[in-house]
């Protein structure tokens, strides 16, 4: 008995091994992991480092990368085979008319089963890969978006600045006019009050600056920003894309490749659930010992579950309908994006056109009179609700062309996530030196 029972303990061990599996290819792994530490310069801040910062350090990034490892496991288990067991069974307690049975027993899986679920955890982990290149697209364009916030409040702060520093001048200057007896005390106090809501505007203007750092910074998961200026050609303009480039683009964008990859997945799940239906051969091999009878039998065995009742049919009804809702689910996608791209496209070429105006016809003509009302008012040429005037009319032509340089780079960073290709490949308009 003993030696009969030795061949198939060996088997049950072996058989295992027998069935090993492939590991996940390791070019899976090396996309998914590979930190490189990125440290936070201290100085200026460039685009491109924000950028790389934000690829390596971002906690939504990493959240993606870490579901593309997991769907590594999930690919691992569906390459695995089934495990076979080992059953004894002892009838009679009487040791002369005893019956021992060992029995090894091997399910082997029919119908394609195991093949339908490699492809459906590598459709799986398809889609993650897609989800983390439309997670970094996202990123970037939240990264140049908050970048460029920065840069215009940066901008802003600096006109507060000016601002300030001319009210403090014109302050001077009316009170010199009034100790000469030229103005009444009246132009002196205007002069003040204007001079404390400048400074009032200006520490808006230091606080916008600040949590727009913040903003910035967190993009990387750091608290406290670090760097001190971003530095970027601000006034360089991003092209308008052309109508093929927006259909090519939309065609490869990350979320109607995601959608696209899901049919796919939910198709493949449809097959996984219809090989199903065909049922599992388990082999069995074991010997039988009867002590009563003083024989020692081999038992080779083979069973099938019979499926009259249970056809998975109600599985393969649900896999199926559900890959109809993913292929609606890509019509919805889309028109989603088609509406998402053409208003992205429409914000950028109202605010390419509105920056374009302001500064080649408003702003030289508001800082031309506001100039001259300045220097008429220190030789007494003009009153002081004309300086003022001129120096609302400049700065707000000032302001509103900050904000459609950021509205314009926002836009185009939005056409950036929806496209999934970088803005900065498409050429960009310079602004002319003698014009800035």
């Amino acid at each position: 008995m003993q030696k009969l029972l030795l061949p198939l303990v060996i088997a049950a061990f072996f058989i295992p091994s027998a069935y090993s599996q492939t590991m996940v290819a390791p070019e899976r792994s090396a996309l998914a992991t590979g930190y490189a530490p990125c440290v936070e310069p201290s100085g200026d801040l460039s685009l491109t480092a924000a950028l790389d910062l934000a690829y390596h350090a971002n906690p939504d990034i990493a959240v993606a990368r870490r579901e593309v490892q997991a769907i590594e496991g999930v690919i691992l288990q569906a390459q695995t085979r089934r495990n076979p067991e080992i059953a004894a069974s002892v009838e009679d307690t009487k040791q002369e008319t005893r019956t021992t049975t060992v029995q090894l027993n091997q399910p082997i899986e029919l119908g394609g089963k195991r093949a339908a679920r490699i492809t459906a955890s590598e459709r799986s982990y398809d889609a993650a890969v897609i989800d983390l290149a439309g997670k970094q697209a996202e990123i970037r364009a939240a990264v140049v978006a908050a970048f460029y916030d920065v840069v215009t409040a940066q901008e802003r702060y600096r006109l507060a600045q000016a601002t300030s520093e001319l009210a403090k001048r014109a302050t001077d200057i009316a009170a010199k006019r009034v100790l000469a007896g030229k103005v009444s005390p009246v132009e002196e106090t205007r002069a003040r009050v204007a001079e404390s809501g400048v400074r009032v505007e200006l520490g808006q203007a230091s606080s916008d600056l600040q949590a727009a750092r913040r903003r910035l910074a967190a993009m990387w998961g750091s608290g406290i920003p670090r760097f001190e200026h971003a530095v970027d050609q601000f006034e360089v303009l991003p092209s308008l894309p052309g109508s093929d480039t927006l259909r090519q683009g939309l065609n490869q964008a990350p979320g109607m490749q995601r959608a696209r990859m899901e049919v796919e997945r939910r198709q493949a799940l449809a097959r996984v659930e219809q090989t199903r239906r065909v049922p599992d051969l388990t082999l069995s091999l074991g010997v039988k010992r009867d002590e009563q009878l003083g024989r020692t039998q081999a038992i080779v065995g083979v069973s099938v579950p019979l499926p009259f009742f249970d056809r998975n049919q109600g599985n393969v009804l649900e896999a199926l309908r559900r890959t109809d809702k993913a292929r609606d689910e890509l019509l919805a996608t889309e028109v989603r994006l088609t509406s998402e791209l053409g208003q992205a496209y429409d914000r950028l070429n109202v605010s390419r056109q509105e920056a374009e105006l302001l500064r080649l016809e408003i702003l030289p003509g508001a800082q031309s009179a506001y100039d001259a009302t300045t220097k008429g008012y220190e030789l007494g040429k003009f009153n002081f609700l004309e300086v003022l005037d001129a120096q609302r009319t400049f700065f707000q032509a000032k302001a509103q062309y900050l904000r459609a340089l950021a509205e314009t780079h926002r836009s185009a960073a939005e056409i950036d996530r929806i496209v999934g290709v970088p803005f900065e490949n498409h050429p960009r308009d310079a602004v002319p030196q003698e014009q800035k």
